[in-house]
């Protein structure tokens, strides 16, 4: 059975272009990227066309990391890319062939190397239409889980530390016999709810390989219900549902309002929840908060053990970075990794959006990898996309302006020299960021509300009247905005 075409090839290489365009100079960008276009999507291969043989000698010596990364970012797991060159800068070649990305060694056009990029990067695959799975055994059935979304890529931290223990007690007993089930995962956009539920699955197979392991999104569902139904095969898709050991369903807020697939979504879950087979769910609000949803559905999400995901701290930050440049092959500065995490602080996704802005510039304007440059580009970066200064920020600035380390700043001492440098931060984090009193002062020396308030008047009040206290503090804002 032949793998679906999940996303349109115009789609794709549109989204591959605006990314380009926004990390290229638009003379560069007009003359080498606008006439290039795609031309399928077949089994995950992504073939655009070159107008001559002259792109591709600039795009192989160019814009080669670019162009990978960026097909990393928009196509699956198994994604590749393949070139059509027509030869019309070659006297002796009027034939079209195709080439891929890289070529080393140097193409021979007579009969060109079939090279393909492989993608690490996430995509979700397709089930099985459901109206064609009678008489097929359900150990064959596809189950959807992109390999490298596993528990050793995975990055632990305190904003995923019970989740993702959870995930493993359940990956690792036979489906359904924890106390964990159903699991409901939940959190904002880009942190990891996808990939977590992605690696319990895949170690799950990993220990019992001949459990049936489903991954679906939401949408698909959805879609596949509504086909089902067209077609007269609505038992079908029941009975194809209902005798998998693990469900898996992603981003379950998107079946608020569909009444129909609500319907069908309880059935196959009381018969899956009274076999003591596996359900895990992720959604982007806790099932207090979701809405749309059916009373009966509601309530059964309510049975769940329901655990949150949250925003990941620095030292996190940091190991999620350096573990997406190990995987990559890629290698950034410490002081350039630092700064990214010091900087983009929302979501997973966005550190990589930020990793792949500096490649793209380092790649087409051959450009090292320098914290100059890291600079430049996350500030533009965070300044699009209008994100809050974080406290680990203002902390790493004043604490290089005093020259004393983050730790001593965040102690309980009392000494002059740490407490003012503190009483700054306080200040500049009321300021920068919608964090609540108490926890600014739970991260500056573990102090309460009343302390930061204080801190803060202080500030203001030596701000007015200290000469040296307005030059510091201006300096230091100065650099922020850096």
């Amino acid at each position: 059975m032949g793998t679906k075409t999940v996303k349109e090839h115009e789609e794709i290489w549109q989204k591959c272009l605006a990314f380009i365009r926004d990390n290229i100079p638009d003379e560069l960008y007009e003359q080498w990227f606008a006439p290039i276009k795609p031309i399928s999507l077949k089994e995950n291969i992504l073939t655009i066309g070159l107008p001559a043989y002259s792109f591709y000698e600039w795009l192989e010596k160019n814009a080669q990391r670019l162009l990978k990364t960026v097909v990393k970012k928009e196509i699956g797991a198994n994604g590749k890319l393949m070139y059509t060159i027509t030869m019309g800068e070659q006297p002796n070649k009027k034939e079209n062939i195709t080439i891929t990305l890289p070529a080393n060694p140097p193409i021979q056009t007579q009969n060109p190397p079939q090279k393909m990029i492989n993608n690490p990067y996430e995509e979700q695959g397709n089930l099985p239409n459901p109206d064609i799975i009678p008489g097929l055994r359900m150990r064959n059935v596809p189950s959807n889980l992109v390999e490298t979304l596993n528990f050793d890529n995975y990055i632990e931290g305190e904003c995923n530390q019970f989740a993702r223990l959870a995930g493993k007690m359940i990956a690792q007993a036979a489906p359904g016999t924890t106390p964990y089930n159903p699991f409901f995962i939940y959190s904002g956009t880009g942190l990891g709810k996808t990939h977590l539920a992605h690696a319990i699955g895949l170690e799950i197979k990993a220990q019992r390989p001949d459990t049936t392991v489903i991954y679906v999104n939401s949408d698909l569902f959805v879609q596949q219900y509504t086909e089902s139904t067209n077609s007269n095969n609505r038992n079908d898709f029941l009975n194809f549902y209902q005798h998998v050991d693990v469900l898996i369903i992603d981003d379950i807020q998107f079946l608020a309002g569909k009444e129909k697939t609500q319907e069908v979504f309880f059935h196959i879950f009381n018969h899956l929840h009274q076999r003591k087979k596996q359900i895990i769910i992720t959604a982007d609000k806790s099932p207090a908060e979701i809405a749309g949803f059916e009373p009966r559905v509601l309530a059964r999400f309510k049975w769940s053990l329901v655990t949150e995901l949250t925003a990941p701290d620095l030292e996190t930050r940091i190991a999620i970075l350096n573990k997406k440049l190990e995987n990559n092959g890629i290698e950034f500065p410490p002081e350039v990794v630092e700064y990214i995490a010091l900087r983009v602080t929302s979501n997973v996704r966005e550190l990589e959006g930020a990793m792949i802005a500096i490649l793209a510039q380092s790649s087409i304007n051959h450009k090292e990898i320098t914290i100059d440059l890291a600079k430049d580009m996350i500030d533009k970066y965070v300044r699009s996309t209008a994100k809050e200064i974080s406290i680990e920020y203002i902390q790493k600035i004043v604490s290089d302006f005093f020259h004393i380390p983050v730790d001593t700043i965040n102690s309980t001492t009392r000494r002059r020299e740490v407490a003012q440098p503190r009483q700054i931060c306080m200040y500049f984090a009321k300021k920068y960021t919608k964090l609540p009193l108490n926890t600014i002062g739970l991260n500056c020396g573990n102090k309460d509300h009343a302390t930061v308030l204080h801190a803060c008047r202080v500030i203001n009040d030596l701000y007015e009247t200290d000469k040296k206290m307005r030059s510091d503090i201006d300096e230091i804002d100065k650099k922020m905005k850096l």
